[in-house]
């Protein structure tokens, strides 16, 4: 069975701050209801560097932040302020629309500093679009794991290996964080448990043992598994790897512009409407704002 392998494009978000984005892709738009998928990092910010996300909005999707090393200060329109740290899951629901912004906290400005980490964006099921719209975080000690043949992985999301997180979504979903050691092997979780099912090496390349065969995936490249196959991740490098898995229900095609995710055309050009005129909420405390982008919903 043929696997689909996407490869990242780099984006610079502003101030030298590139990321490598997977999803959306020419190839593919989604996998389970994972819309978008950003890898940044690991990089080392200096004094001087300023890689602050002024205050945006998003509509009809759930923002999803997992970090690997640094931090970075929530705030949003909700009146939600979170540090956001290693390890933790922040799961911040859109709905009918959300204003937040993504700066350096306070202690660390100034100072050389390091980021990496993943963000990713969940469509949200076409009858939840417009629901309110909330933050929750997770703290990294409530989120399950377990050592299985010389992998250590953690359930962000959903329910694998016996594992379930208590991070809530609208629809199945499935984000399991892998860190295998050398010569480790684990039978990734079944097509029952997740429809659509991917793989990411976040920092090494690694193998997978698929029908028979065996497939060396190199890092930073989005793997997706084909639909109803039992697969088993490898690492045989002298450092191991780290891998993460990304899948669940499919939820149909998205129109995707700007911050905004939607079963809707006029949707989107409503809530580029209403941020043109202010209309999508305040972040307490910010003064700044990102501007619409010159190019208009079609």
């Amino acid at each position: 069975m043929p696997l689909q392998i996407l490869t990242p494009h780099t984006k610079d978000l502003g101030g030298g701050f590139e990321v490598r984005r997977l999803l959306p892709a020419a190839q593919r738009q989604s996998v389970g209801p994972f819309v978008f998928f950003d890898h940044f990092g690991p990089i080392t910010a200096g004094p001087g560097d300023d890689h602050d996300v002024r205050p945006h909005p998003h509509i009809g999707l759930a923002t999803v932040t997992y970090l690997f090393e640094g931090a970075m200060q929530h705030r949003d329109s909700t009146g939600v302020s979170r540090r956001i740290e290693p390890g933790a899951i922040n799961w911040m629901t859109a709905g009918r629309g959300i204003v937040h912004s993504e700066r350096t906290p306070d202690d660390l400005r100034g100072t050389t500093r390091r980021s990496h980490g993943l963000q990713l964006w969940a469509a949200l099921p076409a009858e939840h679009e417009e629901t309110v719209p909330h933050f929750e975080h997770t703290a990294a000690a409530r989120l399950p794991q377990r050592l299985e043949d010389g992998a250590t992985l953690r359930v962000l999301i959903g329910h694998a290996h016996g594992l379930t997180s208590p991070v809530g979504t609208l629809s199945p979903t499935l984000y399991v964080d892998y860190a295998l050691a050398p010569g480790a092997r684990v039978a990734l979780p079944s097509p029952q448990q997740a429809e659509e099912r991917a793989l990411y090496g976040v920092d090494a390349p690694f193998e997978l043992e698929l029908g028979g065969a065996v497939e060396r995936i190199e890092p930073f490249t989005l793997v997706v598994l084909p639909a109803g196959s039992a697969a088993t991740l490898c690492a045989s490098g002298a450092a191991g790897a780290r891998v993460v898995l990304i899948g669940g229900a499919p939820l149909g095609h998205r129109h995707i512009w700007w911050n905004f995710v939607s079963s809707s055309k006029e949707r989107i050009a409503q809530a580029a409407a209403d941020w043109e005129a202010d209309r999508l909420g305040q972040v307490p405390g910010e003064t700044e704002r990102i501007p619409l982008p010159v190019r208009r919903p079609g």
